[in-house]
């Protein structure tokens, strides 16, 4: 069995789907791995390291694919490289299968069997493999990291001979993965740090956290949550209460980060054009959502906005500049999914279509994109 690790050809991505670490340990698989030369390059990985670890070095992509039975890719392939891929191979990636149902549908027609990692259930035994928590964690990180580089101040308190610099206000909207890693990479930098969120048992994190959480905090709020851990949808006049609030809260706050997604659907709104004008100038606000839609109406992916005196941060792929540590999380989340479909002994394909993982990451099956209800 050949497991592929092309260069990725998305704009703007520097990490990559295999380090040498992984590379030895899916040799230990059984599996023969062969790289594209300067796939690893972003992530300062030489093709000499990879040789060092056991694998073949090709010089191009065709090369890379012709006879690969296991693709890993970070962003998943363009549409005119899925032609190059073996009938019958098994690919795994960040697909984005909401927005690029093209792209899914040429790999089925292409006879490709797909699964996009962003759609592991969210289940104990899916920890290891998921890759959206373990670049998420880091996007959080390097959200308060740009936006303190950007901010005009110092972060934390520093007393001085010449008098006292009060400490930046951080304001973290959506405490999810990258949510509670910002608000921890804040408090570390000495911020006074809220959060907000529209789930009651995030109150709880935040606070363990050191940070302090702004909500309306009514009998609604308090049955918001699923038994799932889902956020219920809110009524009108809940609606209503909690902008007042976080209007108010903004005004005060020297950074903001928005952390809203919704899988398939446009980013949520949650930083209006009035609130904006509100704050304070220097403030920044760093937009995690931009890439869809934005948080904010005046978010524009990958640009930096200036507007009512306030920097506006648009990232798409913050993952991407911390490449070395993001591959290195992505290629471990990609060598323990592998472990589930490759039979140990043999060292063979081995898709077990009952797994709840395997049936539930897969957007392409036997020529066609897999449906879901």
């Amino acid at each position: 069995m050949l497991l592929a690790v092309p260069k990725e050809t998305r704009a703007g991505e520097t990490r990559v789907a295999a380090t040498p670490e992984s590379v030895k340990k899916l040799k230990g698989l059984g599996l023969d791995v062969i790289v594209q030369s300067g796939a690893g390059a972003g992530a300062k990985i030489p093709d000499s390291d990879y040789t060092a670890a056991g694998a073949t070095i090709a010089p191009d992509l065709a090369a890379t694919l012709r006879d690969a039975d296991i693709v890993f890719q970070v962003r998943g392939p363009e549409a005119g490289d899925i032609a190059l891929f073996k009938k019958g191979a098994v690919l795994a990636a960040l697909l984005s299968p909401h927005s690029e149902q093209e792209t899914i549908a040429a790999l089925a027609a292409a006879g490709v069997t797909a699964f996009a990692m962003e759609l592991l259930p969210r289940i104990s035994r899916a920890q290891s493999m998921d890759v959206l928590s373990s670049q998420s964690n880091l996007a959080g990180y390097k959200a308060v990291i740009d936006g303190a580089a950007t901010f005009g101040r110092a972060m934390p308190m520093m007393m001085t001979a010449a008098g006292t610099i009060a400490p930046a206000r951080v304001l973290v909207m959506g405490v999810g993965v990258a949510g509670l890693q910002a608000i921890a990479t804040a408090k570390r930098l000495g911020a006074i740090v809220s959060a907000t969120d529209v789930r009651p048992a995030t109150k709880e994190q935040v606070e363990s956290l050191g940070g302090t959480f702004v909500a309306v905090m009514d009998e609604e709020f308090k049955n918001a949550q699923t038994a799932a851990g889902y956020a219920k949808p809110m009524s009108a006049e809940y609606q209503a209460k909690q902008a007042a609030l976080t209007a108010e809260t903004i005004k005060k706050q020297d950074i903001v980060i928005t952390t809203a997604l919704i899988p398939g659907r446009k980013a949520p709104i949650l930083v209006t054009e009035e609130m904006i004008a509100s704050m304070k100038p220097g403030s920044v606000i760093v937009d995690l959502a931009a890439g869809a839609g934005g948080n904010t109406p005046l978010s524009k992916p990958d640009e930096v906005v200036e507007a009512y005196g306030v920097t506006i941060m648009g990232p798409t792929n913050l993952p991407g500049r911390l490449a070395v540590d993001a591959s290195s999380l992505y290629a471990r989340n990609l060598f323990n999914f592998v472990s589930l479909i490759v039979d140990k002994k043999t060292g063979a394909l081995n898709l077990d279509w009952n797994d709840e993982i395997v049936k539930g990451s897969a957007v392409t099956k036997d020529g066609a994109p897999v449906t879901r209800g």
